[in-house]
């Protein structure tokens, strides 16, 4: 059971990394964006080169990663979703949707369609009663922890941060005081991409790399906004890891409905708290 609490949360702090970018970005700008996709496969594909790059580096190749991720997302947002604010969301999605599309398109041709293994960085493991527990996958856990603390206070302290919570409730009367609310919307959307990249990289050494890995997270993902709320910072965290554990728990028993629980879960919170766009 302790294998499965842990697989649980580490599931959990990899979806929270995705999911809390999408929920920004969607209380914010009302933008469902698939392109979140695309800068969670870029800063994977980036981390294994890098790491070939360096020699096995994997932090600095971490680092690295992510940051590539960063001009990729404010292109995104500069020449194609800030067109898109205030339009329906249908146009978002199938804009974000094209893009990611292109991107997965291109990963392809630069790097093949073939599946890249990565090994865990780490490689050692914690004893615990007798078991033997993975120290990369509590390292991930304890990240997304001190992560969730960190834009606490980025958000509840800093001016940014206060404006983007304002922006999220009423973002018309952040207008009317004579802010640019299109400037902290792109530092929204960058902040939300390089999180997904930190995700994908994180998420790396213990999946299966391949241009379309992007798009069952993201599913998930916008099924733990949908839970947690859009917008909602804190439910975000909490329904991540809640999926995370509902995911860890079917697979013990019913391994081909591990992800089908979770958007069943979701149904059922949309039956009783329908979305309001």
């Amino acid at each position: 059971m302790i294998y499965t609490i842990l697989y649980g949360f580490s599931i959990g702090a990899i979806l929270y990394f995705i999911s809390i970018g999408l929920s920004l970005t969607f209380g914010t700008m009302r933008v469902i964006n698939f392109a979140h996709t695309l800068t969670y496969t870029i800063g994977v594909y980036a981390l294994i080169t890098l790491v070939a790059f360096l020699q096995g580096y994997f932090v600095v190749a971490a680092i690295l990663a992510v940051i590539i991720v960063i001009p990729i997302s404010y292109v995104i947002e500069r020449f194609i979703i800030r067109r898109l604010y205030g339009e329906s969301l249908d146009y978002t999605f199938i804009a974000t949707f094209a893009v990611s599309l292109i991107g997965i398109d291109a990963i392809k041709w630069i790097w093949g369609v073939n599946p890249y293994p990565m090994k865990d960085p780490i490689g050692e493991y914690l004893m615990f009663w007798g078991l033997s527990l993975p120290i990369y996958r509590i390292l991930i856990i304890f990240i997304a922890i001190l992560l969730f603390i960190a834009l606490s206070f980025f958000f509840k302290k800093t001016i940014v941060g206060k404006i983007v919570v304002a922006a999220l409730d009423d973002k018309d009367g952040v207008r009317c005081l004579g802010i640019n609310v299109d400037k902290y919307f792109s530092i929204v959307f960058i902040l939300g991409s390089a999180l997904a990249a930190l995700g994908g990289v994180l998420y790396a050494p213990i999946s299966s790399i391949h241009p379309y890995m992007g798009l069952s997270i993201l599913l998930l993902s916008f099924a733990v906004v949908i839970v947690g709320g859009m917008g909602n910072l804190k439910g975000t965290f909490i329904s991540a890891f809640a999926l995370g554990m509902v995911m860890s728990i079917t697979a013990r028993y019913w391994s081909q409905g591990a992800e089908t629980m979770v958007f069943i879960v979701m149904a059922i919170v949309l039956i009783f708290r329908p979305i309001d766009i």
